[in-house]
């Protein structure tokens, strides 16, 4: 199979694998139902994915794709690790506040084994936190960050910038925002970063 054949196939098999999350619940979105959504074989989706969790992991992968592709993008280039910062934070409140993410917290919440949160985790957050990190460590280097470490400036970053957002996306408590709403929050969380982590004889603004 052709690599671009293969890479629709695989978004069309964790497409049906999200819709089948959301109407179904992790316990019933089984490999087999989601072989079937698709027209697929259910060897095809253990061959690929391994098994269930692997499935759902390579959906919050993908789901994450975009962010984590900036941020690597930004690691390579070796450039401002605060204006690094300063992009990444617009699309990753928007990948986190999005329906996909939504759909697939608030299945994990209902998941009684864990299983589904675990997955998430190692496709979502712990693919894009160490990337966080080390711009962070970038930014100390360069002498433009005071933290006590880069991983407790990552995740001050993230907590400044997510806040409740995700949590009441996930309960039902806040629409999607838009997108006017994501850029002001992303700025006012790289302000009050900067203003919380600037070196004393270095004040920072963008």
């Amino acid at each position: 199979m052709r690599e671009e054949t293969r890479s629709g196939r695989r978004k069309e098999i964790e497409d049906a694998a999200c819709r089948l999350l959301e109407t179904q619940g992790y316990a019933g979105a089984s490999m087999l139902s989601v072989a079937k959504a698709v027209g697929a074989s259910n060897e095809t989706l253990y061959r690929w994915y391994g098994d269930k969790k692997g499935l759902f992991r390579a959906v919050a992968e993908a789901n994450a794709e975009t962010v984590g592709a900036r941020l690597d993008a930004a690691l390579a280039g070796q450039g401002d690790p605060i204006a690094a910062l300063t992009e990444v934070g617009e699309p990753l409140l928007k990948m986190l506040t999005g329906p996909r993410a939504v759909a697939l917290n608030r299945a994990a919440a209902a998941d009684p084994t864990g299983e589904l949160g675990k997955a998430i985790a190692e496709g979502g957050r712990e693919a894009v936190l160490p990337r966080i990190v080390a711009l962070v460590a970038a930014g100390v280097g360069a002498g433009r960050l005071d933290v006590s470490s880069a991983e407790a400036g990552a995740d001050l970053f993230l907590r400044l910038l997510i806040g409740d957002w995700q949590v009441r996306r996930v309960i039902g408590a806040m629409e999607v925002p838009e997108q006017a709403a994501i850029a002001a929050r992303a700025r006012e969380a790289m302000v009050a970063f900067l203003t919380l982590c600037a070196p004393a004889n270095d004040p920072l603004t963008i």
